[in-house]
């Protein structure tokens, strides 16, 4: 054991997601249980940080929240310390407030700090680390698309609610003879729509790696309608964008770190494709449904094996370091050596293969 460290603080920054209950109350129990150190949430993520707002975490205050979806403390995706907005004469001002983050850390007596978030919270705690702040991170995303682990905690639920919405499509599809898009999350990667669509036996599926072709799709679902399949079901990624063509913005947040709000590209694509074949389309988007809810039995065990992982990186001293799944081990990697970096489908995952095999349409 790390013999200096006897308070530990836990955050959860970025999007909710399945699952953050779950390395809540990892982290919390097992550094209790094995060594009495003090653990401290605090609310909202690094907003919490920067305004000194916190709660001590015992076990009774974890119990019972393992199937819980969304975080009991709190989160924010807007909240940097480096880039804190402050509204000043009607106006919105960033300031750098990481000194005083730091400085309410040592006033609480936090000897470390657990940051649970995908790739923007680990390019935070990775400056605060050079700060000086002992830190341990948990990789968190439902988009699987963060670098240096195989599987973010989060994914596989957000998968399986995303599959059986496409199950759900399926029956409307067939009684109105229609084409069906279900729209999926997934920024810039497409895993969630990739295994989602592969789960719920999609006819296309359209993601950020592959750039798409409108007359590709066109002529595949007139291939099904003359064949007498008279439904098409197509999955599509937010990300998604034809080819040379632009990503489709639903709006910008100016004060966010990832200013860009991407949605809407299934419905642009359902009016091309109605113009293109003289066929009727729909167009569903998932949104927030696929982040919300109770967490699948696969990503409460990752979740509390990440946890684990985490508390015992922090008796070891292992700081700087994230908890990653490789195979089916748990092990690490270094924070700085995700920042900035995107794991994104390659054309030669098994997945692509999976899809194309079994005569599924990538729109080229």
């Amino acid at each position: 054991m790390s013999a200096h460290v006897k308070r530990v603080g836990l955050l959860t920054g970025g999007g909710d997601c399945p699952g953050l209950n779950a390395v809540i109350r990892a982290v919390t129990k097992s550094l209790i249980s094995y060594d009495g150190i003090q653990v401290i949430g605090f609310e909202d993520g690094f907003l919490g940080l920067i305004e000194k707002r916190y709660k001590p975490l015992d076990w009774d205050a974890v119990s019972g929240i393992l199937q819980q979806g969304g975080t009991i403390l709190g989160t924010s995706n807007k909240a940097d310390p480096f880039h804190h907005a402050v509204e000043k004469d009607g106006a919105l001002h960033y300031v750098d407030y990481s000194e005083q983050t730091i400085d309410n850390c040592r006033d609480i007596g936090i000897d470390a700090l657990v940051c649970i978030g995908g790739d923007g919270t680990m390019a935070i705690a990775k400056e605060l680390m050079n700060k000086g702040l002992p830190i341990v991170g948990v990789p968190k995303t439902i988009d699987n698309d963060l670098y240096g682990t195989d599987v973010t905690f989060g994914y596989d639920t957000a998968v399986s609610i995303a599959a059986e919405a496409i199950d759900r499509i399926h029956t409307t599809a067939q009684s109105h003879h229609r084409i069906m898009l279900v729209e999926t999350m997934g920024r810039y990667a497409g895993w969630l729509t990739l295994g989602a669509g592969l789960a719920g036996g999609a006819d296309v599926i359209l993601i950020p790696e592959i750039e798409y072709d409108l007359d590709v799709i066109a002529e595949r679902v007139k291939e099904r309608s003359h064949k007498g399949r008279r439904f098409s079901i197509i999955a599509v990624s937010e990300g998604a964008k034809p080819r040379g063509g632009e990503l489709t913005v639903q709006r910008i947040v100016e004060d966010s770190p990832d200013k860009l709000r991407l949605g809407g590209v299934s419905i642009k694509l359902c009016s091309q494709i109605e113009d293109v074949t003289g066929l009727e389309a729909r167009a569903t988007i998932l949104g927030h449904l696929q982040r919300g809810g109770t967490p699948t039995a696969f990503d409460r065990v990752l979740a509390t094996r990440y946890g684990v992982a985490a508390a015992d990186m922090v008796r070891r001293g292992h700081f700087g370091r994230m908890a990653a799944l490789r195979g089916n081990e748990i092990t690490s990697v270094a924070i700085e050596e995700i920042g900035g970096r995107t794991r994104k489908v390659q054309r030669d995952d098994q997945l692509i293969s999976a899809a194309l095999a079994t005569g599924v349409s990538l729109g080229v």
